[in-house]
């Protein structure tokens, strides 16, 4: 079984969450400067994580159904943080506070291995964008995006995917006509 299904299962068996969020589009779950120690599991809907850059938007990461989506940096350092995270369409959150979480995790050694793989598929997942970005054109950046993730361009307004793949929303239009 998939590690997140099975983690998102546990906690569903254990009762852990705290809260149910429903968001509309646009909603913001966290902004720039907050700090946010939530773990959060998208039910329905989709989000996005961002920073803003001298008034520029540059989108990082997509959350859709069935995943979980946190401001990762502020999650693991219990600081503020830069990025923000913005609902794109009509969203359903259940929410677990780091606290419980981390103490769910630490309860056994296969709750430990479960998050590990969990964190070790991210870190990869985040190795090969920023590999993409630095080495390959932006023809081969949407074609990998889209063999990794087509659900993405189902789920997800394309100025919100030209902003991930670090190309104009005209670059992605004449790419994705070609």
């Amino acid at each position: 079984m998939n590690p997140v299904t099975h983690l998102k299962e546990q906690i569903d068996r254990e009762g852990l969450w705290s809260a149910e969020l429903e968001l509309g589009r646009n909603e913001y779950v966290k902004v720039q400067g907050i700090l946010d120690t939530n773990l959060y599991w998208v039910v329905e809907g989709s989000l996005r994580i961002f920073v803003v850059e001298e008034n520029e938007e540059h989108t990082i990461r997509f959350g859709y159904k069935d995943n979980f989506i946190a401001a990762l940096d502020s999650f693991l350092n219990e600081a503020p943080s830069d990025l923000y995270i913005q609902v794109l369409k009509k969203t359903k959150l259940k929410v677990i506070g780091k606290s419980v979480f981390t103490n769910y995790i630490r309860s056994s050694p296969e709750n430990m291995g479960r998050w590990q793989l969990i964190l070790e598929h991210l870190v990869l997942q985040q190795m090969e964008r920023e590999r993409d970005i630095l080495t390959v054109s932006p023809l081969e950046r949407y074609k990998r995006v889209l063999k990794r993730s087509p659900q993405l361009f189902q789920e997800i307004p394309h100025k919100y995917i030209a902003s991930y793949l670090r190309m104009t929303p005209e670059t992605l239009s004449r790419i994705k006509k070609s």
